[in-house]
């Protein structure tokens, strides 16, 4: 099986959390080596930003991403964030070798907007690079800054980047954990099982908003990419990767139909 975890950034803010998801993950490696981690690290982003009197500005939920966002991009996703988690996961006993999209062109992107700067689109995804690392017994952790064949380097939504990855890599499972219990319906209790058609419904009827909206939207791309299932659960958790992969009907499991 092809497992890809997607982490979000709260889960690796503090060391208890980090350490606590990389216990878990490098257990997970041993009996499933075929495991790709990508993560994000808004939250970081945000705070080091603020710190050298940079401003935030968001459209439709996305960072406008200017030259000084993409040094900090570098800086915080690619540096310090990915290094502090591969530390951890090297400190667990995983062989764990930090990247980004633009090792190798591991994912290929284009500029999505102007208005939003250096925000990409991966258009497509070299899965070679994950495929050669985890035959070796390696385990890649993935930041989500993308590139191009032209030296252009993008910020990309991490949602994003771990769909595309699990796309290129065609992992069976996708696990999005996150600081959320799953998917919320209109009466507020959380939907075990939800079609791509019901996810629609709910942004449509505004239930499913901002970054759950783009959790949705991430989730049904991948299904539509052909990733077998997708899952979104509550990263923090006790165990939840092994209960995830034991069936345990934790958080929300998408479906096509």
């Amino acid at each position: 099986m092809k497992l890809l975890v997607k982490l979000g950034g709260t889960l690796l803010d503090s060391i208890e959390s980090r350490e606590g998801i990389s216990a878990q993950i490098a257990a997970v490696v041993k009996t499933f080596p075929q495991t790709v981690v990508v993560h994000g690290g808004g939250k970081q982003m945000t705070r080091y930003l603020t710190e050298h009197n940079v401003e935030s500005k968001f459209v439709d939920g996305l960072r406008v991403t200017s030259p000084a966002v993409v040094d900090a991009v570098l800086k915080v996703f690619a540096g310090t964030v990915n290094h502090l988690l591969v530390s951890c996961l090297v400190s667990q006993g995983a062989d764990a070798v930090g990247l980004s999209g633009i090792d190798a062109c591991l994912t290929e992107a284009v500029q999505l907007s102007p208005e939003l700067g250096a925000v990409g689109k991966v258009i497509r995804a070299n899965s070679r690079v994950l495929d050669v690392l985890t035959a070796g017994g390696f385990l890649p952790v993935v930041a989500c800054v993308a590139g191009d064949r032209h030296g252009n380097i993008y910020n990309v939504n991490a949602d994003q980047m771990a769909v595309a990855c699990s796309v290129g890599f065609v992992a069976t499972k996708l696990l999005f954990l996150t600081d959320v219990d799953g998917v919320r319906g209109a009466d507020g209790s959380i939907v075990p099982v939800l079609t791509v058609a019901q996810s629609q419904r709910l942004m449509e009827d505004g239930i499913a908003t901002g970054g759950m909206q783009a959790k949705l939207n991430a989730a049904a791309a991948a299904l539509d990419g052909g990733v077998a299932e997708v899952v979104i659960a509550p990263g923090a958790m006790p165990d939840v990767l092994s209960r995830l992969l034991a069936g345990e009907p934790i958080g929300t499991r998408f479906v096509r139909n």
